[in-house]
């Protein structure tokens, strides 16, 4: 049964935006799941699931998308070793790299799953991240900066 019911969990947050457990709750229910507030707490552990903005701006259930802890050091060392500098240009951050490191350094800032970017783009030894607003991207401009010891 947990299989199943996490399996259906998986697709109603894939279908909708969900960003309660009662409300989760109440849409297992109606697929036939019945299920206290401490087993979707449990199953939601499980899966890995996080909060994320909707496009109504609202916060929604999203499958896991971030690396685990150990790895995060791994991309964390990469941007530091790679990134050269990191601007703003309204809601774009422009990260410079050395030649031949923006792949790797796109891979680990998405990995890392960073709130508020909304997508990447690397060439060679540039990298463009498209942010939410420029307020998101100064604030993601900053923490690659400091992560990249600059």
């Amino acid at each position: 049964m947990k299989i199943t019911r996490q399996a259906k969990i998986l697709d109603l947050i894939s279908l909708y935006d969900i960003d309660t457990q009662e409300d989760l709750i109440r849409l297992l229910k109606q697929e036939g799941y019945m299920a206290t507030q401490a087993t979707i707490s449990r199953d939601i552990k499980a899966l890995g699931l996080q909060k994320a903005v909707a496009s109504d701006g609202k916060y929604k259930y999203v499958a896991g998308v971030k690396a685990p802890p150990d790895e995060l050091q791994n991309y964390r060392d990469i941007i530091a070793g790679a990134v050269i500098f990191a601007e703003q240009a309204n809601n774009i951050v422009v990260i410079k790299t050395g030649i031949g490191m923006a792949q790797a350094v796109c891979v680990a800032i998405d990995k890392m799953a960073f709130a508020d970017v909304v997508g990447t783009l690397a060439g060679d030894d540039t990298i463009f991240a498209a942010t939410r607003s420029a307020a998101a991207a100064e604030s993601v401009k900053t923490e690659i900066l400091n992560l990249a010891d600059k």
